[in-house]
């Protein structure tokens, strides 16, 4: 965790640049009395995987600079947001970070494992084969659960998020789904089925199946019961805070 914050510390300090003054690719330490060969892999790694740079890329506006691999998800966004300062920024001005990448070749390190000085471009593949790092790694405390609750996670609520389709028996639909789902492929369906909806419904019979399912989907389930239903009380409970309250507002 130590190690964690240390490099997350030196990637923001390494990528904010003055105010006032153009962000700029890395630079590496004066010597060994500013940090020198210790820190320079921390100084070249990039802010999401917080492994030596592969493949860098820069943001434009920003000068942020992260593996292109990293940055990805971010440019598969409407509005992309740069990961380490939250500036929006342009998906067409991220740029190959040619300058980092020319000295991630002529920057050597030591190993954190082994100590043997490694080309910074060849550290990732360095590692992944150190006897020392994976020693290192197996070595490492396995992750613990902070505090296990105390509350018994309950089993027996029904999923009223998602639901089967009871013609074909496609999974994982939401109402909205649900409803474009049928109409676009079993409009012409006879069959007589249950509404998988008002089946998970506290007051729902499971058993009963409607003559017209698609007319059913349309007229009684527009909206969503989440927004209006309190499923802890029964279902005339439910009508008569309905009754109660429409006529206070009438």
């Amino acid at each position: 965790m130590a190690m964690f914050r240390s490099l997350v510390a030196s990637a923001q300090q390494r990528q904010h640049p003055p105010a006032g003054a153009p962000a700029s690719a890395p630079q590496p330490p004066a010597g060994p009395g500013a940090g020198g060969e210790s820190s320079l892999e921390a100084q070249y790694s990039c802010p999401i995987c917080l492994e030596v740079y592969h493949r860098p890329v820069a943001i434009g506006s920003c000068g942020h600079t992260f593996c292109g691999e990293c940055l990805q998800p971010c440019l598969q966004v409407p509005s992309p947001l740069c990961p380490l300062c939250r500036m929006p920024f342009d998906p067409k001005k991220v740029d190959k970070a040619s300058n980092v990448e020319k000295q991630l070749s002529s920057y050597k390190a030591p190993c954190r494992g082994c100590s043997k000085k490694v080309t910074l471009a060849k550290m990732r593949s360095h590692i992944s084969s150190c006897m020392k790092v994976q020693e290192q790694m197996a070595n490492c405390p396995k992750f613990v659960p902070v505090v296990p609750t105390s509350q018994p996670i309950p089993s027996n609520i029904p999923n009223r998020s998602t639901f089967v389709c009871p013609y074909c028996g496609a999974r994982n639909l939401d109402q909205q789904e649900l409803v474009k789902h049928c109409m676009e492929n079993h409009r012409n369906d006879p069959n007589r089925v249950v509404c998988p909806i008002c089946s998970a419904m506290p007051w729902g019979d499971p058993s009963y199946k409607s003559a017209n399912f698609l007319q059913h989907l349309l007229h009684r389930h527009k909206f969503s019961y989440d927004t209006f239903v309190d499923y802890n009380i029964d279902e005339e409970a439910a009508f008569q805070a309905a009754l109660a309250l429409s006529l206070s507002e009438n």
